[in-house]
């Protein structure tokens, strides 16, 4: 049988748990597909979409002091993540609608659709919408 690979989760760095739960409940409509808190209270929080093996969020609250500085900028000003959407337009209006920050406006091309938006820490998201 041969090996398959895949990526499971992407790491965010927040100061909150419940409140980057709520941002992305709210304005992408992820849910929580894990959430456990060991018994010394480290918190492991994962959203994203249907499946438990698809490609998630893994919210991790910084420890140390270099990683508390990060949150909001853990890619140095680069995107952190590319949101897929099937309706552009709507997650748009809907993301502007609940005051979310638009860092590059809509762009529609025949060939592509994106735009740019931030996080409630300030991460970089490009939401694009795929070719039919």
């Amino acid at each position: 049988m041969k090996m398959k690979n895949q990526i499971g989760r992407i790491v965010i760095l927040v100061e909150d748990y419940n409140a980057a739960l709520e941002f992305y409940q709210k304005n992408f409509g992820f849910k929580k597909l894990h959430d456990v808190t060991t018994d010394v209270g480290q918190r492991f929080l994962h959203i994203g979409t249907d499946k438990m093996d698809a490609l998630g969020i893994w919210f991790l609250r910084p420890g140390r002091q270099a990683q508390k500085s990060r949150v909001g900028d853990q890619t140095t000003g680069h995107p952190v993540m590319v949101i897929y959407t099937t309706d552009i337009n709507q997650l748009y209006h809907q993301l502007k609608a609940n005051d979310v920050k638009i860092k590059v406006e809509l762009v529609m091309t025949p060939e592509y659709k994106f735009f740019h938006c931030l996080d409630l820490y300030g991460n970089e998201i490009v939401v694009v919408e795929l070719p039919s």
